[in-house]
């Protein structure tokens, strides 16, 4: 594969020739789909004719070493002083009964000099960062017809939604460290909490006295790092819409915070500017066998939409709450990125 070329990577399935693209999932009527959904809630259905499994016999076993992304140019558009001040105010929000806990992150971007090649970096990652949702979008502008192109490599840990018939199920990760003894009893505080706006969520779609916790505060090991992982299921109710599923679960409650509304209102004042695909959902919808796979767009690579020199961009962010430590929060979000941006950069291989 070229980095040029259309494609979609899921794991092991991989999906060529574009069919259609919509930016309202009610127009998903039927078909496989791989889909995009940012954190403030813009849409893109990409619907593909052809699905193969195996993904490595098609991208070929030769990575490039694309010396284009360098470890040391990454900028972020928060600096710590500030990032450590933006943690008081959600401290001092939470004091005052406005937020139970929120998400604060920031977006490391880098100017390139060529277009990011989705594709090669999607390989790395999966060598250097393995993780259960891997994937991978290669959609020139010139395929879509949209004015950007998408391209993005992700190595999310984080499953959003799982869909098999009527049963979904989501499994928010919330509290990270560097290893389970320094887990803190502030992060299974966190986990609980989001659990809770989960399973609201979900009962938005899902029969009444079906929506259920079947796991909780699982402790799941990553490189560099783990993770406190709970499931949350239900059964969707009949006639109920991917459009209306997308609506009541999104943004993904882990990264957004609880009351979901409260939050989304408290990072729109702190955080400096759109997380775009960060945060977002990224996945793959099959309408006619019930079928989808969604996760949460964490540890994710992607090519900002906006500008007419191509940014990289990174995101990385920590879960407040009022028992957060300023400095240990944005070490936190240090934590989650450095070994994905050695991956990135070459430096690990």
């Amino acid at each position: 594969m070229k980095s040029g070329q259309t494609a979609v990577v899921f794991g092991d399935i991989f999906a060529t020739d574009l069919v259609r693209v919509t930016r309202d999932p009610s127009e998903m009527l039927s078909g496989w789909w791989a889909v995009l959904q940012t954190f403030e809630g813009e849409f893109f259905g990409f619907q593909f004719a052809n699905q193969h499994e195996g993904q490595a016999d098609l991208l070929g076993s030769e990575l490039g070493n694309d010396s284009n992304i360098a470890l040391d140019k990454w900028i972020s558009n928060v600096e710590q002083d500030e990032y450590q001040r933006g943690v008081e105010t959600v401290r001092d929000s939470i004091a005052a009964g406005w937020v139970y806990q929120i998400n604060y992150c920031r977006i490391l971007t880098q100017k390139l000099e060529t277009q990011f090649d989705s594709l090669n970096a999607y390989q790395k990652l999966r060598r250097g960062n393995p993780a259960p949702y891997a994937c991978a979008f290669s959609i020139p502008r010139e395929a879509s017809d949209l004015e950007f192109d998408i391209r993005i490599a992700s190595a999310s840990p984080e499953l959003f939604l799982k869909r098999d018939g009527k049963f979904l199920k989501s499994s928010p990760i919330k509290g990270t460290a560097p290893s389970a003894d320094a887990m803190l009893d502030k992060d299974s505080a966190e986990n609980i909490m989001i659990v809770d706006l989960i399973r609201n969520d979900l009962a938005h779609v899902c029969l009444p006295g079906t929506v259920a916790v079947p796991d909780m505060l699982r402790v799941e090991e990553h490189p560099g790092l783990v993770h406190l992982v709970s499931d949350v299921v239900g059964e969707l109710r009949d006639d109920v819409s991917w459009a209306e599923i997308l609506q009541a679960m999104s943004p993904p409650g882990s990264v957004s915070g609880a009351p979901k509304s409260s939050s989304l209102q408290l990072i729109g004042e702190i955080e400096p500017r759109d997380r775009e695909v960060y945060c977002g959902v990224l996945g793959w919808i099959d309408i006619d066998n019930s079928a989808a796979a969604l996760s949460v767009a964490i540890r994710t690579f992607w090519q900002s939409f906006d500008d007419v020199v191509p940014t990289l961009c990174f995101g990385t962010g920590a879960g407040i709450t009022y028992d957060s430590d300023p400095l240990g929060e944005w070490n936190e979000t240090q934590l989650k990125a450095h070994h994905l941006l050695s991956v990135i950069s070459d430096v690990l291989q």
